[in-house]
């Protein structure tokens, strides 16, 4: 079926907040879908009149209540069933990427051959993964295995039957809306799949350690987040990546710190304590970058991987207790942005 002629079937769901030139970038790609929404979450770059020009219907969303992406995507799929009550699929896109020729064509084609699929995704490329090694982790976090899958990310088309019988995504999520969208569609019945097809070419734009910090940091409160959400969930299993978090991130690192305080206070002796308890560290490291090895990574790659999967378990960390204070004090949480300005 050619992509002209399936595009006309299916609406499209934009979101963003100062993108800049990648939003321009997206907008441009999806030209030929006619039902397109850019919901925009309080940009101050230019995003709103770059999609009014390129002839986007736009929503602004206005807060409170809190900016999140899986409330700015609901929203786009509300403005498209009000306009077209029997709209049967959409296709979501995060403003920082740029939907692939044919991918909705393809994407279309393998949800009509499966009434049970609630979605499919394909192959989420990044734009520069030679800019960093953050950038390049990124590429290979994207690259989910072909066939049945247990959960996807902000890019995928859905059949809105499916959405409709889960109420759609979590507005008050901030992190991991996606993925626990995913578990609870599975619960429904449903299916989820990547299919062997390019989808969408993406911008992280991760160039500095701090925003490896803060992405990773937002990670931690998803895990929280979604193993408090589904404690009965296995796969993906995050509850098991609660105790890692808390055993690498928490447990261990204080009694390190509690060892160094001893030799340096009490008796030398426990020097030995602390350097037995940091040498699971480096042991850890080489084996997580061995089996990326064994993945087809650089060595280059391979090495970064394993290093800040560790390292990672300590923004994790503070992302894990800082979703457990909103939520025992009854506070909404907020973003946590890692990304700068696109370019206008």
């Amino acid at each position: 079926m050619a992509q002209t002629s399936t595009v006309q079937e299916v609406g499209l769901v934009v979101i963003g907040r100062n993108e800049g030139e990648r939003l321009a970038r997206c907008l441009a790609s999806v030209r030929d879908v006619a039902k397109r929404v850019y919901v925009d979450s309080g940009s101050t770059d230019g995003s709103l009149a770059l999609a009014r020009d390129e002839g986007v219907a736009v929503v602004e969303l206005a807060a409170p209540p809190p900016f999140t992406a899986a409330r700015a995507r609901n929203t786009g799929v509300g403005r498209l069933l009000a306009d077209d009550a029997d709209l049967e699929f959409v296709q979501m896109v995060d403003g920082d990427c740029e939907v692939q020729p044919g991918w909705i064509a393809a994407a279309l084609a393998a949800l009509r051959a499966e009434p049970g699929l609630a979605l499919v995704f394909g192959r989420r490329r990044e734009r520069y993964p030679e800019r960093s090694i953050y950038n390049a982790l990124c590429d290979d976090e994207w690259n989910a295995p072909v066939g049945e899958s247990p959960g996807c990310g902000g890019d995928a088309l859905f059949r809105v039957a499916a959405l409709r019988q889960v109420d759609f995504y979590n507005p008050a999520m901030i992190a991991g809306e996606d993925t626990e969208l995913s578990m609870r569609l599975r619960k429904a019945g449903w299916r989820l799949r990547r299919i062997d097809a390019e989808m969408t070419l993406h911008d992280a734009a991760i160039m500095r350690f701090g925003q490896w910090w803060r992405r990773t940091q937002r990670s931690g409160h998803a895990f929280g987040e979604m193993a408090h959400l589904h404690p009965d969930a296995r796969d993906p299993n995050w509850p098991r990546s609660v105790r890692s978090i808390l055993i690498w991130g928490g447990v261990m690192p204080t009694m390190w710190m509690l060892a160094i305080l001893l030799a340096l206070t009490v008796d030398p002796q426990w020097w030995i304590a602390a350097a037995l308890l940091v040498a699971p560290w480096p042991v850890r490291m080489a084996q997580l970058a061995q089996r990326q090895r064994r993945r087809g990574l650089s060595a280059k790659v391979a090495r970064a991987s394993g290093a800040l999967l560790m390292l990672g378990k300590l923004p994790q960390l503070l992302g894990l207790i800082g979703y457990h204070f909103d939520r025992l004090s009854g506070r909404a949480s907020r973003l946590i942005e890692y990304k700068g300005l696109g370019k206008a």
